[in-house]
């Protein structure tokens, strides 16, 4: 084993999964993931994790959504920003992006690490239209070419989006790039079985992938909360419940490295996931 590997395999990693209900006051959700980061980084969160659409929510997506998009470069990443360096830590949340010239926003998400600049991100592909809404009326789908994957301590990371996890494509696709640990911040909405939902198909795509799978999700009124932490076997290491929380615990890569060497299937596939859009390109 050389020592690069000896490195990896002796790493642990502290991930938190911070849930919360956001609201049309910017400045309010702002202290809040303030008030959420410096708790966890106290408890020694070195990746922490905030739902979809942290920076703005509204009930209804709508009109408003647009108006209240930001930029790259807008307050909530410079508060993601600031609390990163602050802390030492990595920040990964969800925000509407705005779109130039557009009626349409992105459903982005970002990770800052601790120096403070953004390291990769994502905008959303697979849209809410289902169970009764349409979030393509208000958001525009991301490029399908996007790869957000990005080395963490020695683990590298994967990020999608809420409606995202019942497309299995998408998480193998990360860990076809190399991503062991996949980020899914959320705005699962309430409905019957949709906790469950939730729940099985978090357990799911840790399962197919052998991957720790963490899902930060909005709490009640507008979500199911129950983030959680999921081990590359389906174990649920940590989870909240439904109201203003976290889930918090260590990851490391031995335990990842066993549970793939037990259950050797990514060696063993036979199929790669490819856009429909182009059905050749090498994905």
């Amino acid at each position: 084993m050389t020592p690069a590997e000896q490195l990896w395999m002796d790493h642990s990693l502290t991930i938190a999964a911070a849930q919360f209900s956001p609201g049309p006051d910017e400045a309010e959700n702002e202290r809040t993931v303030s008030r959420l980061a410096a708790r966890l980084a106290q408890k020694g969160a070195q990746v922490i994790a905030f739902p979809e659409y942290s920076h703005y929510f509204n009930r209804q997506l709508g009109p408003d959504f647009v108006e209240h998009a930001q930029d790259m470069d807008g307050s909530f990443v410079s508060c993601l920003s600031q609390l990163a360096q602050k802390h030492g830590v990595t920040l990964i949340a969800g925000f509407g992006e705005r779109v130039p010239d557009s009626d349409r926003v992105y459903n982005t998400v970002v990770a800052v690490g601790p120096d403070g600049l953004v390291r990769t991100t994502y905008r959303k592909v697979h849209l809410f239209d289902a169970f009764g809404f349409q979030e393509s009326q208000w958001v525009q789908p991301g490029d399908l070419d996007q790869m957000p994957v990005l080395e963490i301590s020695g683990l590298t990371f994967g990020l999608q989006t809420c409606y995202d996890l019942r497309f299995p494509e998408v998480t193998r696709r990360l860990v076809s790039h190399g991503a062991e640990v996949v980020v899914l911040p959320a705005q699962w909405v309430p409905g019957s079985f949709k906790e469950h939902h939730w729940n099985v198909l978090l357990q799911a795509r840790a399962i197919e992938n052998i991957v720790y799978m963490v899902g930060a999700g909005q709490c009640m009124p507008f979500g199911v909360g129950r983030s959680a932490i999921i081990d590359p076997q389906g174990y649920v290491l940590a989870q909240a419940g439904a109201d203003e929380g976290f889930a918090i615990v260590d990851v490391d890569a031995p335990h990842l490295a066993v549970a793939r060497g037990t259950n050797p299937a990514l060696e063993l596939r036979r199929y790669r996931v490819v856009p429909q859009e182009s059905a050749s390109a090498d994905v």
